[in-house]
């Protein structure tokens, strides 16, 4: 082939390979600088890889394998029915470099940068599928009957309408011994960890109980109280709870943060006897159970387990969120607490609402009302069982070997991987245009490392991209 590629579809001249420069490498640095002097505009539809490899005279599979690493380092989108464009990105480009061609074999580079083209972390419901028209219909009847002084400051505990279906909801759907006297709206459940992490610290305590694993930004929260957290054990049973009244580490704890109804990012569920040991621990020494019920309402293959809460109303704070059933950005949060911490939770929070919008508070709480709540959960829990069961079905016929578990409730799957490879799966992903996390993400620092494996959520991609993040995932799996 001539060492100019002179043509490149109609009438675009491509820059000349360096010496010593390989085919497909030297093809990625002529696209690459096409695309960066603008002569390839965002949204440029390219040749087929057939039709480029004839024009250029090169092997087909030379010009398929340089596509797709573009497209993984984010240079390139591939969708089918409209072919491979250039990328419409505002941030920088990475600079050029030559990505392995099997990238999930032996040691690579660092990832390259730039937006993933599938997003499977963990966390993130299907936002496409928030319910606008409903969610607009209760917005308009509920701003048409409030009251004026709605829109004025008001109750740091938060709208009365909302703390009074959420009460009613809590007590059907989750089994939550709940009062609208005792329940705080809060913006997220950070804001409610926060506002925790505050009284607690005020009351003298010093150190809250944690799982093995869990997020650190609400471990980060807590040390910002001023708060030590030690890890509990964790073993293939779960949490042990058990070792909560042990002499050690977490014998001096003053609260515990607990996922019982489905252990994030584990997946699994507090078994009975460990939730009766919790219980039992908060009841002898004092202590306060700090229950993160996340995504309770999404189950599959079992029947709801019930808030642990129930079991001792005056022991356990109870803090949910809408964050996983509608969105995250709706800030909508609530906790119910025991009778002692009402007023200490509201000084905390401050003398007015100054952080919850009180239109959207009025939205939800006509949501919830009109039953509209409870059709979304419906129609989104169908939903994500379809997306857990083609996840298990795709990787049952391409990785055999590889175990899935936490998947009989929530919005994600672990997938077990061979020891010590977890990072190189990472690195693999990364090339594919692949988000995820490994399980070691979310470790705690003072827990051994005892297995490796992929944190897949599946509730984030579009329904055009599903296809291809399951085929992205399957490819790096060992």
């Amino acid at each position: 082939m001539a060492n100019d590629w002179a043509t490149f579809g109609a009438d675009l001249h491509l820059e000349p390979l360096r010496q010593g420069q390989g085919l497909r490498e030297g093809l990625m640095d002529a696209l690459r600088e096409a695309v960066r002097g603008g002569r390839l505009p965002a949204g440029t539809r390219l040749p087929s890889s057939r039709a480029l490899a004839l024009d250029l005279g090169v092997a087909r599979n030379t010009v398929a394998d340089a596509y797709a690493e573009l497209v993984a380092e984010g240079w390139l989108t591939a969708r089918q029915g409209s072919g491979t464009r250039v990328a419409r990105r505002s941030e920088p480009r990475p600079a050029p470099r030559a990505a392995p061609r099997h990238p999930a074999g032996g040691s690579v580079t660092a990832p390259p940068a730039g937006r993933p083209t599938y997003n499977l972390r963990p966390g993130t419901p299907d936002l496409a599928s928030f319910p606008r028209a409903a969610w607009l219909k209760a917005a308009r009847k509920a701003l048409t009957a409030a009251p004026d002084e709605a829109f004025g400051y008001g109750d740091p505990r938060g709208r009365i309408e909302l703390r009074t279906v959420l009460a009613e909801y809590l007590a059907r759907a989750r089994g939550v011994y709940a009062r609208p006297e005792r329940i705080v709206l809060c913006s997220g459940f950070v804001h409610g960890l926060l506002l925790m992490g505050q009284v607690l610290r005020a009351r003298g305590v010093r150190e809250v109980a944690v799982e093995s694993y869990g997020l650190d930004v609400h471990w980060e929260l807590l040390a910002r109280a001023g708060l030590r957290m030690p890890a509990l054990p964790f073993d293939e049973r779960g949490t042990r709870t058990e070792e909560l009244g042990a002499p050690g580490e977490t014998g001096s704890a003053g609260a515990v943060l607990l996922t019982p109804a489905h252990q994030f990012p584990t997946g699994g569920a507090l078994r009975p006897d460990r939730r009766a040991a919790a219980v039992d621990w908060a009841r002898s020494a004092g202590g306060l159970l700090l229950e993160d019920d996340y995504d309770g309402e999404f189950r599959y293959d079992r029947q709801p387990v019930g808030a642990l809460q129930g079991l001792d109303p005056e022991r356990v704070v109870y803090l949910g969120t809408a964050s996983k059933s509608l969105a995250p950005g709706l800030r909508i949060a609530w906790m119910v607490l025991p009778e002692q911490l009402v007023d200490e939770v509201v000084a905390a929070k401050g003398t007015v609402d100054w952080v919850s919008s009180a239109p959207d508070q009025l939205t939800f709480a006509e949501f919830l009302a009109s039953g509209a709540y409870d059709r979304h959960v419906r129609a989104m829990r169908l939903r994500y069982r379809r997306r857990r069961d083609q996840l298990v079905a795709a990787v049952a016929a391409r990785s055999p070997g590889t175990r899935i578990s936490g998947i009989a409730a929530g919005l994600h799957a672990v997938l077990e991987l061979p020891e010590g490879t977890e990072e190189s799966v990472l690195r693999a992903a990364a090339f594919q245009g692949l988000a995820v996390l490994g399980i070691n993400r979310f470790r705690h620092p003072t827990t051994p490392r005892t297995r490796d494996a992929l944190v897949v959520g599946y509730g984030t991609p579009s329904d055009s991209a599903w296809s291809g993040a399951l085929d992205a995932l399957c490819r790096v799996l060992p």
